[in-house]
């Protein structure tokens, strides 16, 4: 079983396979490139081992960050 956490893009440039993601007050460089781009600051991706399996609705991230005790 896979744990993922949701984060929040803060900023990926255009092309680039990585992407700086906030994840629960902390930036932190994910790689990006297993999603088609362009990525947008402020959506949501799930995170597993560094990599973003797929993006998520604000909605679900905060269910998913309250189920861990966290808040967007």
């Amino acid at each position: 079983m896979c744990l993922g956490i949701p984060g929040r893009v803060v900023d990926c440039p255009e092309g680039a396979d990585l992407g700086r993601v906030e994840v629960a007050g902390v930036v932190r460089e994910i790689n990006l490139s297993l999603l088609d781009g362009p990525f947008v600051p402020g959506e949501y991706v799930l995170i597993h081992s560094g990599f973003a399996l797929e993006r998520m609705s604000r909605e679900r991230a905060a269910d998913a960050l309250a189920f861990f005790g966290a808040e967007l």
